[in-house]
Formats: structure tokens, sequence, C-alpha cells
């Protein structure tokens, strides 16, 4: 049985001009998972999902607080409020931050929350979601990130988030057939200095295409682009460090898997 990832966002920090920030949508034995709503992925999501009150997401996984990666939550959350209130409540997996930035956009008034979203917490122990096994495992990041693994007896995929350099990145990632890793790539823009070796919390492209060798994975799809950055060059830095495919995160690029 095949599965289809629908990018709904690639860009990082803020969105270039008729793109979105970090978001994607994974579908799989009619199961329909969400991973990260960053700026302007609501629309893409809606367009898929044929309809404009979010019916037909199963659940959702936030990796962290950040609006490039959550900002659009609040806005799912009003289309189900407004527009389909007596639905079924939205798994909600997210990182330490995400419910209480929600709650501060509703400014403090939680009970409509609590009926859209039930809130589990990231990291945590294996959940059952849907088809999948959900794992996950904390992150270097500026604030409490959750890496990601979603696998099912067809396929694994895996996700960062944003991190800087970690080991747990390709004990997360092993053998997955799908990593979706950050290629922010600051180093391209003029006046940032190149990375060093002090404490990080992004990713380079060089650097993912190194992880994704080293836990074997078989396509590396490159995301989370700095507004601005040669995205072909990204390419060629990962694929200088990692044998397998690799692949630039495009608003409505699918790809199916395994």
């Amino acid at each position: 049985m095949t599965a289809r990832l629908t990018v709904l966002g690639s860009c990082g920090a803020w969105p270039e001009s008729g793109r979105a920030c970090s978001g994607f949508l994974l579908e799989h034995a009619g199961f329909r998972v969400v991973l990260d709503l960053g700026y302007g992925t609501l629309p893409g999501l809606l367009r898929l999902l044929g309809n404009t009150t979010a019916s037909g997401v199963d659940a959702l996984i936030v990796t962290h607080r950040h609006p490039d990666h959550m900002v659009d939550v609040h806005g799912l959350f009003r289309a189900r409020w407004f527009g389909e209130r007596d639905g079924a409540a939205i798994p909600l997996y997210a990182a330490s931050g995400v419910w209480e930035r929600l709650c501060e956009f509703e400014e403090g008034y939680t009970e409509p929350l609590s009926r859209v979203f039930e809130p589990h917490p990231l990291p945590a122990e294996k959940y059952s979601v849907g088809p999948f096994r959900l794992e996950s495992r904390s992150l270097p990041h500026f604030v409490p990130n959750a890496g990601v693994r979603l696998s099912c007896d067809e396929f694994v995929l895996a996700y960062t988030g944003d991190t800087g350099p970690s080991p747990g990145i390709p004990a997360l990632a092993r053998e997955a057939d799908l990593l979706i890793a950050e290629a922010t790539d600051r180093h391209q823009q003029e006046g940032v200095p190149p990375t060093d070796t002090a404490v990080r919390h992004d990713l380079t492209s060089a650097e993912t295409g190194r992880i994704a060798g080293e836990a074997a994975a078989r396509k590396l799809l490159l995301s989370h682009f700095w507004p601005g950055n040669d995205r072909e060059r990204s390419r060629r830095e990962a694929a200088e460090c990692f044998s397998g495919e690799v692949v630039l995160a495009d608003e409505e690029l699918e790809i199916t898997l395994p």
C-alpha cells in the first residue's frame, strides 16, 4: 500500500513570495496526519482537504513553538471552531510550549482549544497514531524541539523539525525511506560567517547529507530554506555527502512512499 507526502511549505523563518513555511501532509490507509503548520500553510492544506473547515485532518504533529512551524495551527483551530465545532477533537502531538502559545493566541481562553484539540506531549513514549507508530526525541534548538519518526509496515518517515547537529538524529532516521531535514544554510547569506564548531541550533545541507548517509536513509527531502538562498546549491552540497536521492521541498510537491 502506497502513501503520499505533500509539501505545504518549504521556507524557514518567513515565507518567500508565493511560498509558505514548514508544513507537510502525510496520507496513508485513509488517515491524514499533518506535520507542522507554519506561516501560509493552511490555505494549501484546505485545498488538499477540499473544504474550508479542515475536515479530514486525523492528527497533527508540531515539532516546536516557533511561528514558522506552528502559527497556522491557530488558523486550523479557527476553521474547526467556527466551521465544524461538533467534530471530534484532533489529537495534537506537540513539543513543550506549543499548547501554551495557542492559549496565548486565545488570550488564555482554553475551553474552545480543548474542544478542537486533544493535546499529547512530545517527546514521549511511543504513540499509536492511526496506522503509524510515532516515536520522538528531543533535538537541540533555540526552544524545545521534538524530532519524530513515523513508521508502519510499509515505510518509515523521519522529520527533524529544526535542530543543530546531534547524535540523536541518525538514530531517529535509521533506515528511513524518507528523511525530512532542514537545510537552513545561513552561510549563503551575505555577511553571515561560515558555520563554526560552537553549539548550534540549525543544520547546513552538507551536515544534513552526512546525517542521512550515517542513518542509511533511502531518500532525503531538504526543507526549511532560508529566504533568498540558492536551493540548487543546497542540493549539490547535500549530494556531495549523501549517495541517495536528494529532493528539494517545493510547495505542492508530492512524494510517494515507500
